[in-house]
């Protein structure tokens, strides 16, 4: 499954893309979903600790249309997804006094509402609205949870060009005037319960990833980025996930690391299976982070299971999963099936890993060489937490989805340190554009900065 040429190739792939990483993070840009490197971690001296209505609002603009997906930045742009509801789907009419109860069936009304697909650009000094990019304006061809919408998933840039996927409505490429460069229908397909999509596109060397597991037919597919002509596409035994991959980089190869019933690596040229490790069960949605030795990763628990989280060493390949009665070998360093990994994205520090639970405010600290916990510890009343936390000068900040930021000192000792609040509901998960950061809520979208 691994060959010397392929990572001596990806080794030299290695250290071309990172610095071109070092160089988006130095020019201030945040391209893509959890930042230029995937981490959200970030060490920038004037943004601002502290904001709420009135304070250290250096605008809003209304949002257009419904999303979940995270905004991006490039140079003096900012960039998000949408779904504008243009014609509601008509209600379903009860009879009054039926003869005899109807049989069950299948509610498809959601086939009738009409929506519009857009891709929106803004200033990011001022918010104005440059261009308005539509994608696609029509039916869904799949159903969506309530509390759910048809932009979930998050653009990706190289500063020359946007791509913006939309779940089973297609994908787009723009450049960055908003004008159509290519387009691609990967499927429509049913997903979980009917609860929709929110697996974001990847970008590596001029490559574009999209991963659409879902009931029926599950694949992970790779297209031209320039083209959009398709380089590859491998099945994948999965069902419904939302997890986006990442790229690891690490010493001897590059990556493409995908979540579901099992965690798989694969060459991002290729589509080749590198190695796979089954992983307790859960929901998919968390993304694993890195570092150049070793990937973390877990699906989020449930009512029903906790979320584990693993530890897994570079230069493996086949298959990982531990002999029976034990947690760890060779490759997988350590396995905390108690973590209580969660929705939002674990966050890895100075040597520590951080995991914020989906509700509560639970903050675990774990050391990413043994798994051992630091602490876990609560913050105070929090409602749901959707977004990934991010760190900033050695304070970990995350906010739930009332808008709640609660602010907390990095390091093995537990401190909160303070707790910001926006009158809005998030859980997109920031972005940064210079000095200043990027929410998303859904009301409006906000640039805070001093």
């Amino acid at each position: 499954m691994k060959t010397k040429n392929r990572y001596l190739l990806n080794a030299a792939m290695f250290f071309g893309v990172l610095s071109l990483l070092l160089s988006s993070c130095s020019n201030n840009n945040w391209p893509k979903f959890l930042g230029p490197d995937s981490n959200m971690v970030l060490s920038v001296q004037n943004l601002p600790e502290k904001w709420n209505d009135s304070l250290n609002i250096q605008w809003s603009q209304p949002m257009e249309g419904e999303s979940w997906s995270s905004p991006i930045v490039f140079g003096d742009k900012i960039f998000y997804s949408s779904a504008v509801l243009v014609k509601e789907a008509p209600k379903k009419v009860e009879e009054d006094n039926p003869s005899s109860p109807p049989a069950p069936e299948e509610n498809n009304s959601f086939k009738e509402a009409v929506y519009r697909w857009q891709l929106t650009c803004l200033d990011v000094k001022t918010g104005k609205k440059l261009w308005n990019a539509v994608s696609y304006e029509g039916n869904p061809r799949i159903k969506k949870h309530v509390g759910s919408t048809y932009a979930c998933e998050t653009p990706v840039t190289d500063g020359k060009h946007i791509w913006v996927y939309y779940g089973m409505r297609g994908v787009y490429c723009y450049n960055m005037n908003g004008e159509l460069v290519w387009k691609q229908d990967p499927g429509a397909y049913p997903t979980a319960n009917g609860w929709g999509t929110g697996s974001s596109p990847v970008l590596y060397n001029n490559t574009l990833y999209v991963l659409a597991d879902n009931e029926e037919n599950s694949f992970l597919i790779a297209y031209n980025a320039l083209t959009g002509d398709e380089k590859w596409k491998v099945d994948r035994d999965e069902k419904t996930t939302y997890s986006t991959p990442v790229i690891w980089q690490h010493e001897a190869a590059s990556e493409l690391v995908t979540l579901g019933s099992k965690a798989r690596s694969y060459n991002p040229e290729t589509g080749e299976l590198i190695w796979e490790l089954k992983i307790k069960s859960g929901m998919a949605i968390p993304s694993p982070v890195f570092d150049s030795k070793h990937i973390y990763f877990g699906n989020a628990g449930g009512p029903r299971n906790i979320g584990a989280l693993y530890c897994v060493k570079a230069g493996a390949s086949g298959d990982l999963t531990p002999a029976e009665g034990s947690l760890t070998n060779e490759y997988v360093i350590w396995a905390d099936t108690l973590a209580g990994t969660a929705n939002p994205s674990p966050v890895l520090h100075n040597g520590l890993i951080y995991l914020l639970s989906g509700k509560g405010g639970e903050i675990a600290c774990f050391d990413a060489s043994t798994g051992e916990t630091v602490y876990k510890e609560k913050t105070g009343k929090s409602a749901a937490c959707w977004a990934t936390p991010w760190i900033n000068n050695d304070r970990l900040y995350f906010y739930d989805e009332k808008g709640v930021t609660q602010i907390i000192k990095t390091g093995r000792e537990f401190e909160v340190l303070g707790s910001n609040t926006l009158d809005d509901k998030f859980w997109a998960s920031i972005a940064v554009a210079g000095n200043s950061y990027i929410l998303k809520g859904v009301e409006k979208i906000y640039c805070v900065g001093k």
